[in-house]
């Protein structure tokens, strides 16, 4: 039982990580809560639903283009309402961010329907492990694999390339980034461009993993917030420790609370870590 609820947090980490590295970025470089990530990444479902389920394309054609299209509208969003809007105050920011989220989500009603809706409607038999000691079924690894490949490609684009470099320096102090040379606009675009990569893979593997809803995303900004808090507001290495940590904690409380109060579970540890280290356990200290 403690090893398959381990599992399962596992998996719901591996997406919550996905959708907070992207959340955490967009913090550290623009300096403001992101309220439409979560709808960004139900968008990304959705696009993947039109490609796979609508067109038939392949799956491996159906994540790029679905990725590519949800980069698109996060770049969109930033070049017709966030840019206009960077010397305003954060809070006007982010309760704009508020109104995207909207728009996003009723366009997807619109198009799309409130009905749940699946990838595939087939009933997928699991895999078991060790005398019924786990259970996976072959959709959940696909996630793992995807997860951690893209965690990976996340690591050695920061870390190797120039543009990767100069997002972390921006991210540590924007006015120093702009002194030594760093062209900021271009930096501005591939964050929009990544942050809606990786939520748009978010929402194509956690739709994966369950079923299509226009609250989807919605319902995981909570999660995904306090990944980003306990990780530490924009570093993304903390983000992907804080939604390992988050997507287990929610998993193993159901061994003594009930499943409808894990939002719940993320909510407390982000206002715990708010009171006692507000920086995030790999956050700088200001």
């Amino acid at each position: 039982m403690v090893a398959q609820l381990f599992l399962n947090g596992l998996i719901l980490g591996s997406i919550i990580a996905l959708g907070a590295i992207g959340l955490s970025l967009i913090y550290g470089i623009l300096k403001f809560g992101h309220f439409a990530h979560g709808d960004l990444m139900t968008l990304g479902a959705y696009f993947a639903f039109l490609f796979k389920v609508q067109l038939g394309l392949p799956f491996w054609l159906v994540f790029v283009l679905a990725a590519a299209f949800t980069a698109g509208i996060a770049v969109l969003l930033n070049i017709i309402l966030y840019r206009h809007l960077k010397d305003r105050d954060s809070v006007i920011v982010m309760i704009s961010s508020v109104g995207a989220a909207l728009i996003i989500r009723n366009f997807v009603l619109l198009f799309w329907g409130p009905q749940n809706k699946f990838y595939d409607k087939a009933i997928q038999m699991p895999i078991i492990i060790g005398d019924g000691l786990l259970r996976i079924k072959e959709n959940q690894i696909i996630i793992l694999v995807l997860a951690l490949s893209l965690v990976i490609a996340v690591h050695l684009f920061l870390s190797k390339t120039k543009l990767g470099k100069a997002m972390r320096a921006m991210a540590d102090n924007i006015d120093l980034a702009q002194i030594t040379g760093i062209n900021t606009e271009k930096v501005i675009i591939w964050t929009w461009a990544m942050g809606g990569v990786l939520t748009a893979a978010a929402g194509i593997l956690l739709a994966f993993d369950t079923h299509l809803t226009p609250v989807m995303g919605w319902n995981l900004l909570l999660p995904l917030f306090a990944a980003v808090i306990l990780g530490g507001i924009g570093s993304p290495y903390g983000a992907m420790f804080g939604g390992l940590v988050i997507g287990i904690s929610q998993e193993m409380s159901t061994l003594i609370i009930s499943a409808a109060y894990k939002p719940a579970v993320a909510f407390t540890i982000m206002i715990l870590m708010l009171i006692i280290r507000p920086s995030g356990l790999m956050g700088k200290k200001v």
